[in-house]
């Protein structure tokens, strides 16, 4: 789906407005910025629709969910036919092995052929419990993507940064690491002190011979 497409599918939901001098409120286009707008009117409805069990927020369920995306793709493929022999199943329930407890109040809500795709992808199950998966994991995190070039661009910034780096201290730094420090005597006439001993050292061979 395209931005545009995007913008597209949000301004078919009509959302409130801040009320106008005369305390009415006027009905607006959605943006992709809005939240999607709920099945129902208050949570007693809800609770009603859905065997008393008030429907979750699934704007952060992969992230909530251990197993994140793999949990919630199997919890929706994971409706039997007919319960395994041996389960028990309290009643108002729906069994599902990867939920737990295996007592689920949502019944199950996708079957092959329930939507029809415009570029004629089987509408399996698995298809289109890959799809909610998708979108699901994206609500999560809608910025994953910006976050991640931005993560790619400082790593790249931070390498030519470090390669600078290294250059510059090693240009700084060879002159003196490279250098040789040599001790040259001073040229000239011997001291006084070096002269006498000098002297009688001479003196004392003289004297052995």
């Amino acid at each position: 789906m395209t931005v545009d497409e995007a913008k597209a599918l949000a301004e078919e939901n009509e959302y409130d407005t801040e009320p106008n001098d005369d305390g009415e409120i006027e009905k607006r286009p959605g943006k992709l910025s809005d939240y999607i707008p709920s099945p129902y009117k208050n949570d007693e409805a809800a609770r009603a629709a859905n065997n008393g069990a008030l429907p979750p927020d699934l704007s952060l369920m992969v992230k909530a969910r251990h197993g994140g995306v793999n949990y919630i793709f199997s919890l929706l493929t994971g409706y039997p036919e007919e319960p395994p022999a041996g389960a028990h199943v309290q009643e108002g329930l729906n069994f599902n092995p990867y939920f737990p407890g295996t007592g689920i109040a949502m019944a199950r809500v996708l079957y092959d052929g329930l939507v029809e795709y415009e570029d004629e992808t089987p509408a399996t199950s698995s298809q289109m419990a890959k799809d909610v998966v998708e979108f699901l994991n994206w609500a999560a995190e809608p910025e994953a993507d910006e976050r991640k070039k931005m993560g790619w661009k400082v790593m790249v910034a931070s390498g030519v940064l470090t390669l600078i780096s290294v250059w510059v201290k090693r240009y700084k730094w060879t002159p003196i690491k490279t250098r040789k420090l040599a001790y040259t005597p001073p040229v000239g006439p011997a001291s006084p002190k070096i002269s006498q001993f000098s002297h009688r050292k001479q003196n004392m061979i003289d004297g052995k011979h």
